[in-house]
């Protein structure tokens, strides 16, 4: 016989036979929902605390969403960030740090490199990472410049899957990259498919030597099966084309898909891919600064290192290596695991909402990532309206999603759902009672 007293409440014990059954019965309550261990529920005020999504609108007109009219709050629903508080441990890292009154030059701890490969063997099954494969990278797309450097010149051609990201596009086009798009096509059952013939012509036509791989995919949410990945690997050694895997949204997988890294799909992708993560989506850590690149190849990851160095500007921010080492904690595995939940029934909410209550509208359940990307074509020329008339009347009622066009989406609108479930129906029924009600 046991007897467990609750930590938080000691007038609540439980008498049991079994332990094993005990335990076995809380992780079949947590499974169903029935206890969360962190706070996904409560309204953060972020106004006047550094938060673009919430400050920015109306500042950058055809970027940001215009002000709400008034008597209506803006719900933010369009810059790619979570309205959600962090996972504890990071604060505690972070401040634990801060207490010491000393910031000079450091190098990365073998401590920060540990975490990283314990959370990509645990969370994504690499089992062969060591700390010489992995680098640091101030955001992604710095990452993603620094190895088109290495793999390319000045004015070549480079793949990329349409709808596209829009970081990508401006940053190639900043560095005189020219980006040939491969459309994403919809199958029978709405899900977004890579188009392998068009993807050979493109790189036979254009003589392109890298591809982007975004891996989920942002803006569409679709996360990569083995199977795809390997038929792209195929075209990609075919053609002597290198990869640059974009995998920020790994952690972020709903409704029970599995992320397959695509380095780990054969011995040409785990040799020609520089792979791109960071805690950043995961944990709400944009404002940190941040990434690291997983390359296997010594050569690259020499060249890359070079590259990536020459700005004398890549350099981490101690703050940020401790954040990284907080997120990585055993409650940032329990946290990413209840976010997912949420994430999870949140896109389920907003998919049926758009699904059985707007005609018109285009949409493929996302697989991960916290973001729909919703196509109003037919919806556009059923109520002969247009993709601006649209915007302006949601953010008139502070429904503040973002304009898609950017992403190549002709007829698109991006919305994010990383926020409480009540900020949620209530955009909703903004939407459905303002801007649909015809």
């Amino acid at each position: 016989m046991h007897i467990i007293i609750l930590k938080n409440n000691p007038k609540y014990f439980f008498i049991i036979i079994s332990k094993t059954k005990f335990f076995a019965y809380l992780n079949l309550k947590y499974q169903k929902g029935d206890t969360m261990k962190f706070d996904f529920t409560s309204i953060i005020d972020r106004h006047g605390k550094d938060s673009i999504a919430v400050d920015g609108a109306g500042l950058t007109p055809g970027f940001t969403p215009g002000l709400p009219k008034e008597g209506f709050d803006m719900i933010p629903m369009w810059v790619a960030d979570m309205n959600f508080a962090t996972v504890p441990t990071i604060k505690k890292a972070i401040i634990e740090r801060v207490k010491h009154p000393m910031f000079g030059y450091f190098s990365p701890t073998d401590e920060y490199f540990n975490s990283i490969i314990e959370w990509q063997k645990n969370r994504n099954g690499v089992k062969d990472l060591k700390s010489k494969n992995i680098g640091y990278e101030n955001g992604v797309l710095g990452g993603v410049i620094s190895a088109l450097n290495v793999f390319c010149s000045k004015g070549d051609n480079v793949l990329l899957h349409s709808p596209t990201y829009i970081g990508f596009t401006k940053s190639l086009e900043n560095n005189g990259y020219n980006i040939i798009h491969s459309e994403l096509v919809k199958d029978k059952n709405g899900i977004w498919r890579m188009d392998y013939e068009d993807m050979e012509r493109k790189i036979k036509e254009y003589n392109i030597c890298a591809t982007i791989m975004c891996n989920p995919h942002n803006p569409t949410g679709r996360v990569w099966e083995k199977e795809e990945l390997l038929e792209a690997m195929k075209i990609f050694e075919r053609n002597h084309v290198y990869v640059i895997s974009d995998e920020i949204w790994s952690d972020i997988i709903l409704n029970g898909n599995k992320h397959t890294p695509t380095q780990s799909v054969n011995k040409y992708a785990k040799e020609n891919t520089v792979a791109i993560y960071s805690p950043s989506k995961t944990f709400n850590l944009a404002g940190l600064v941040g990434s690291y690149h997983i390359i296997y190849n010594d050569y690259l990851h020499n060249r890359i290192l070079k590259e990536s160095s020459l700005s004398h500007y890549n350099e981490m921010n101690v703050l940020s290596m401790h954040a990284l080492i907080g997120a990585y904690k055993s409650e940032g595995y329990e946290w990413v695991d209840e976010l997912r939940k949420v994430l999870s029934e949140n896109i389920n909410y907003a998919f049926d909402f758009f699904t059985k209550k707007i005609k018109g509208i285009d949409i493929s359940k996302p697989q991960g990532t916290y973001m729909l990307f919703l196509d109003f074509k037919e919806y556009c020329k059923e109520k002969n309206t247009n993709i601006d008339k649209i915007l302006k009347s949601s953010w008139d009622v502070g429904v503040a999603w973002q304009d898609g066009r950017p992403f190549n989406g002709k007829y698109a609108i991006r919305m994010n759902l990383a926020l409480p479930k009540s900020k949620i129906e209530e955009a909703l029924s903004r939407l459905n009672t303002y801007v649909f009600k015809n």
